[in-house]
């Protein structure tokens, strides 16, 4: 039995049913799970190990919903930069063919580290190519040093160029292989117990790379074992055009022809959806994740935030590949899809006022996508808020900086409104994975190096 007392800070954002925000609050922890939470004053005042984050806020753990942490080793490739999704697909598809297991397991490493030092606790990866012998389990193994909770979705691609797909065929997979595969990840990896470290995912890459049968036996496989099921969808206009003419549906609809509709499921982008389409989402539970960097920087349009949130859609964020946002910020992603989604209100009209003014994402509505709205895509009840009961992710930011000189009038809106920061103390499970800034886990330096050499190797 470890316990942890976290004490005096500035302010502790809960993210629980009240969204208390709590001055001089703190967190009692046992076993790696909240206690108690409240005023410092009337919590246990011995513990194990004792946190004194007196000058800080403490927020829970960031939830990262979609990810490619293999795309950390082609960011800012020359001939992707000025590309839409399929252009930028088609130039870095042969450069991927590329990688072996060290690769997956080095930018497995980096990817979180990165998503670490900005609050992330807990990430959810989408890996759907695996040359040259590599595999789902080169990552877990990376992440499992670093020290972050896992959702490892084992990827695919089934229908190449040759099928009338988009990936080439020298990074397609046999489907009987994908579905093997994906029976024994689960067998091997998945927990599904409340503290969950590690969590299995199947994950189809999206409607223009697998066939129509994997996605129906994907379905019928994931629900036999009780695991979440995550896809591409709805990112582009070129998707739409191609699930026209190849399915004879847009993107969504199809989805309900090959049975992904349901809590069970979450999509990554969903831009381009109707008002039925929404309200499909809102009554049958699946979830979106967010990536407002990522459409932005391929210019594929703005999700609608604020309308899913309206009809009761379950949403989180994610900051996508590391290729098409070129970072892993996590934090810096709330505030993407809060200023993106003002933008969007721009175009609706929004220097209209009065009644006629749409709404705008305020800072606490952002953060609360990268925590509570997350761990519900997620299907997770045990993170998300700093409530007893649930799991101790949390972090800390230090407030006498000089990015929030002038801010602390409002500092849960600072970590949003201002530059994004790094965090100065991490927790997951209890145990302390960021201290003064550093991450414990691994040797960052080491890594970077042996990162950019891979990098280097792969791109020329």
């Amino acid at each position: 039995m470890t316990t942890l007392l976290v004490k005096n800070a500035s302010v502790l954002v809960t993210m629980d049913g009240q969204r208390r925000e709590i001055s001089g609050g703190g967190l009692f922890i046992r076993d790696g799970f909240i206690e108690k939470v409240g005023a410092s004053q009337d919590l246990p005042q011995t513990a194990d190990e004792v946190l004194d984050l007196k000058g800080h806020i403490v927020l829970p753990g960031l939830i990262n919903t979609h990810h490619h942490f293999y795309q950390t080793l082609t960011r800012a490739v020359p001939a992707a930069q000025d590309a839409n999704l399929f252009g930028w697909l088609k130039t870095l598809y042969p450069i991927w063919a590329r990688m072996t297991p060290e690769d997956i397991f080095t930018s497995t490493q980096t990817a979180l580290a990165e998503l670490a030092l900005s609050g992330c606790t807990t990430a959810s990866d989408h890996l759907y190519l695996f040359p040259n012998g590599s595999k789902l389990d080169d990552e877990i193994a990376g992440a499992r040093e670093v020290g972050l909770r896992l959702h490892a979705s084992r990827g695919s691609m089934s229908l190449g160029e040759s099928q009338g797909g988009l990936p080439p065929d020298s990074v397609v997979d046999s489907e009987a292989h994908i579905l093997e595969d994906s029976a024994r990840l689960i067998e091997t990896y998945h927990d599904p117990k409340a503290g969950s470290m590690l969590q299995i995912v199947l994950a189809p890459c999206s409607p223009f790379s697998v066939t129509t049968e994997l996605m129906k036996k994907s379905a019928e496989l994931a629900r036999h074992y009780g695991v979440h099921l995550h896809t591409h969808l709805a990112e582009t206009q070129d998707e739409e055009q191609f699930c026209l003419q190849m399915f004879g549906y847009r993107p969504v609809p199809y989805m309900q022809s090959v049975n992904w509709i349901g809590p069970d499921v979450w999509f990554a982008h969903s831009v381009h959806v109707s008002e039925e389409e929404i309200q499909l989402y809102a009554h049958t539970g699946c979830g979106v994740a967010h990536c407002p960097s990522s459409n932005m920087r391929l210019a594929s349009g703005i999700a609608p935030v604020l309308r899913y949130r309206a009809a009761g859609v379950n949403v989180g964020l994610g900051v996508d590949g590391s290729a098409s946002n070129d970072g892993s910020h996590l934090l810096g992603e709330a505030r993407q899809a809060m200023l993106l989604s003002r933008i969007g209100a721009g175009v609706a009209g929004a220097s209209l006022s009065g009644a006629g003014a749409p709404p705008l994402m305020t800072a606490r509505q952002a953060l609360e996508l990268a925590t509570r709205g997350g761990a519900t895509v997620l299907g997770r009840n045990d993170l998300g808020s700093l409530e007893p009961g649930k799991c101790a992710d949390f972090f800390a930011i230090d407030l006498n900086r000089l990015d929030y000189a002038g801010a602390l009038h409002d500092p849960v809106a600072a970590v949003v409104f201002c530059a994004p920061q790094r965090v100065d103390v991490s927790v997951v499970g209890g145990k302390v994975i960021i201290r003064g800034g550093e991450l414990l886990t691994v040797d960052v330096p080491a890594l970077v190096q042996r990162h950019n050499q891979a990098a280097r190797r792969l791109v020329g």
